[in-house]
C-alpha cells in the first residue's frame, strides 16, 4: 500500500508518493486560482499515480488553521478558497479514499519528530523562520493544537512594547530595516544581501545583523522558558544560513551572562528534511490518524 501526499502552498502544490518507507515520485504544479481547478489537478495526479501504486489514502499539508474535528480549514492563508467549507468530505468523495489533513508548519514539525532532528525527543518545539515566524508544539510525537488552534503561532509573541517576533526576528524584517535606513525600496535588498554586506564590513549591515540575532535569540529564549522543550528545531529559509547555530550559541551566551540568574541554554538544531518536511509530516499524520504506526503496511 502507498500514500499520496500533497503540500498546498501559495505558489505551488508539491506532491509525492510514500511507499516502502520512502518518498518518491516527487513533483509539483502551479497553485490553481479556484477550488474547482484545484480538484481537477489533484484528481489528475491521483489517477496517474494509481496506475502504478495501490493507494491506501491521501495526506495533505495545508495552510491555515486546520480544524480536524470540524473537518475544515479555518483562519486565513494565501489560498483563500480552501477555507470554511467541508473540505475533507469533498476530497474523500473526489478520491474515493481516506483523507487526512494538517497545517503545513505542524506537518513539518511532525516530520522532524518522526524521523528527523527530533526523532529521539518527546517534547520539542519546531520554529519556522521565513517571512514571518510560526511552527509547531510536538508532544509525544503528536501536535499540540490548543483550544483555539494557535499552538505554535510563535510569531504573535510580543518582543517589545508593540512589535512581534515575526516583525523583529526574521531576516526579511532585517532587510526591510536596512533598506529603510539606507533610503532604498524594500524590494531592492533581501536578507542574504544584508548578511553578505555585513561580512564585507558594511557597518549598518553589521548592526542590523546583530539586531536580527538579538531578537531571534530573545524569542527562542522566551519559548525555551515557556515550554521547557528537550530541543528547539529551526526550519524555514534562515535554516540554510551558514554558521547560524554557532552565531546563536554566541548570542545565547551573551544573553545568559547578562541575566545573571540560574538559567539553561536550550538545545538548538537545524531541521533535517528541508523542502520535503511538509510532505513527510503529512504522511506521518495520516499514519497516526489511521493506526498505521509501527506496522509494515507502508
Amino acid at each position: 500500500m502507498a500514500i499520496l501526499a500533497f503540500d498546498i502552498g501559495g505558489t505551488s502544490v508539491k506532491y509525492g508518493v510514500w511507499t516502502k518507507g520512502n518518498l518518491i515520485e516527487k513533483a509539483k504544479f502551479k497553485t490553481p486560482k479556484t477550488w474547482e481547478e484545484m480538484k481537477e489537478q489533484l484528481l489528475r495526479v491521483k489517477l496517474n499515480v494509481s496506475e502504478h501504486y495501490n493507494l491506501g489514502g491521501v495526506a495533505f499539508s495545508a495552510p491555515g488553521a486546520v480544524n480536524q474535528k470540524a473537518k475544515q480549514i479555518e483562519g486565513t492563508s494565501a489560498v483563500p478558497y480552501l477555507h470554511f467549507f467541508p473540505i475533507y468530505d469533498e476530497l474523500e468523495a473526489l478520491f474515493e479514499l481516506p483523507v487526512s489533513m494538517e497545517n503545513d508548519a505542524n506537518s513539518a514539525g511532525l516530520a522532524e519528530a518522526w524521523q528527523g532532528s527530533a526523532k529521539d525527543s518527546d517534547m520539542v518545539l519546531f520554529v519556522v523562520i521565513g517571512s514571518g515566524i510560526g511552527g509547531a508544539v510536538i508532544v509525544n510525537k503528536e501536535v499540540h493544537h490548543g483550544p483555539h488552534l494557535f499552538g505554535g503561532e510563535y510569531g504573535y509573541m510580543l518582543l517589545n512594547e508593540e512589535k512581534t517576533f515575526s516583525q523583529l526576528g526574521t531576516a526579511v524584517a532585517m532587510a526591510k530595516r536596512y533598506a529603510k535606513r539606507k533610503g532604498l525600496s524594500p524590494d531592492d535588498v533581501d536578507g542574504q544581501q544584508v548578511f553578505q554586506l555585513a561580512e564585507q564590513g558594511d557597518p549598518l549591515a553589521k548592526e542590523e545583523v546583530d539586531t536580527f540575532y538579538y531578537y531571534l535569540t530573545m524569542g527562542l529564549y522566551n519559548l525555551a522558558y515557556s515550554f521547557d522543550p528537550e530541543k528547539i528545531v529551526i526550519g524555514g529559509g534562515v535554516s540554510h544560513l551558514d554558521g547560524l547555530l554557532e552565531k546563536l550559541d554566541e548570542s545565547f551566551k551573551e544573553l545568559l551572562e547578562r541575566l545573571q540568574w540560574d538559567t539553561f541554554k536550550p538545545v538548538l538544531e537545524l531541521c533535517t528534511f528541508k523542502s520535503d518536511a511538509n510532505l513527510i509530516g503529512a504522511i506521518y499524520n495520516f499514519m497516526l490518524k489511521n493506526g498505521l504506526i509501527n506496522t509494515n503496511a507502508l
